[in-house]
């Protein structure tokens, strides 16, 4: 416990000296080979930060190396060298093309600053140390420091040759998960939106990752491609090494999350964990997230997913397929939630619209077919039962879903 306590605090004395990153023995990669954020269907390059290694930032975070990118951000190692601390800096593309979206993340974290510091689920959430605006060629961007974090559940779970999380490893990320999602309803009427395994992070406990990582780059630099036309230069990302100690999972990515003591109705969450009454138009709160998270235990244990919502005729997601594979696993829905919904006459009129999609109903007992043992499937299915509910009302809250037998029996 001390020892961790030591670790989250900055270490006393002088801050660091910025080191030197200027190794010239790096591979060039040809101009005309598109590498990293440049692959991505909506690539322009103007509105990215032209973050270059070995950087420093505010006169306190020096550049380490590049850790990842998406379509709105670019994510890199950093020394914080007045905390003496490693950290993540996540620089989003130019404000103007960002819109709300930034300020939108940034309002969710003051949420959980001003919220009570008690809950035990406060540290399975990412937390902000700082937050500032860099000023590029062009415009200002966001730039979000976080304490650094390993690799997904997802990047986890891929490196099982079956693709699925074992029940122990899969207890403990529940059970930090509910934890993360009773804090974030209960203490900070946040509802979460967006929950799929690539938004949950696991931590380390074990500094010498980002110290290898530093050494690497300073002895053998990325391979990067310098660009002509606005001198800006691409880099590799590189993966962290695995740690010797392994931290807990932390869920991540508040760019969808919504407050929810104000009245929800619009559409949310990946297309295959969407909730029911978000399809059907129905008002929707904090329950939400409890499908969400049921959908995607099943992915990530169970080895597929639930439900497609694969419409043959259109062959790709359509809300009347998803409905219709709700449909198959848990019967018809309850009247009283269709006449709440915004769009019952798209889909019900009488009867389901689309018979033509519903196959007869197969119920989870059927699809589950990895578990060995009576006792280990029922409790198994126990908690599924909790969470998939037609009804919101009827799931099981956060908390009661972090002391269910399944996840206890297998911590």
């Amino acid at each position: 416990m001390l020892s961790s306590l030591l670790r989250s605090l900055p270490q006393l004395g002088r801050s660091w000296k910025p080191l030197n990153f200027s190794n010239p023995n790096f591979v060039h990669i040809p101009e005309s080979h598109k590498i990293e954020e440049e692959t991505l269907p909506d690539y322009i390059a103007s509105r990215y930060y032209p973050t270059r290694i070995g950087e420093v930032i505010k006169e306190q975070y020096q550049v380490v190396g590049k850790l990842g990118f998406g379509s709105t951000s670019t994510a890199w190692l950093a020394r914080d060298m007045n905390g003496r601390r490693y950290v993540m800096l996540k620089i989003f593309v130019q404000a103007s093309s960002m819109g709300q979206q930034v300020d939108h993340e940034l309002k969710m974290y003051r949420r959980m600053e001003q919220s009570p510091k008690g809950h035990p689920g406060r540290e399975a959430v990412r937390t902000l140390l700082d937050t500032f605006y860099i000023d590029g060629p062009e415009d200002k961007h966001r730039c979000l420091v976080h304490p650094p974090l390993w690799e997904s559940v997802l990047t986890f779970l891929r490196r099982n040759p079956v693709e699925r999380l074992p029940s122990a490893v899969m207890a403990f990320v529940l059970q930090r998960l509910f934890l993360a999602l009773d804090y974030l309803h209960t203490e900070c009427q946040i509802i979460h939106t967006d929950i799929k395994a690539d938004n949950i992070m696991l931590g380390m406990n074990d500094d010498s990752v980002f110290s290898d990582f530093e050494e690497k780059e300073l002895q053998r630099p990325v391979p990067r491609k310098e660009v002509d036309i606005d001198g800006r230069t691409i880099y590799m990302s590189r993966d962290l090494r695995i740690p010797n100690d392994l931290g807990a999972p932390v869920l991540c990515d508040f760019g969808s999350a919504v407050l929810g003591d104000q009245y929800h109705s619009e559409f949310i969450q990946p297309n295959i964990y969407r909730a029911p009454e978000v399809i059907l138009g129905v008002p929707w709160t904090y329950s939400v997230d409890i499908w969400n998270v049921g959908c995607m235990i099943w992915d990530i244990y169970e080895g597929g997913s639930l439900f497609t919502g694969q419409d043959p005729e259109f062959q790709k997601y359509r809300s009347r397929a998803h409905l219709a594979d709700i449909i198959n696993l848990l019967g018809p829905p309850p009247p009283s939630l269709i006449a709440q919904g915004e769009l019952k006459e798209k889909f019900f009129s009488g009867d389901f619209r689309t018979e033509n999609l519903l196959k007869g109903q197969v119920p989870l007992e059927e699809r589950e077919t990895t578990l060995e043992g009576e006792e280990e499937r029922e409790a198994f299915l126990r908690l599924m039962r909790k969470m998939l509910q037609w009804e919101p009302g009827k799931r099981s809250s956060a908390k009661e879903l972090g002391g269910d037998e399944w996840i206890l029996k297998h911590l």
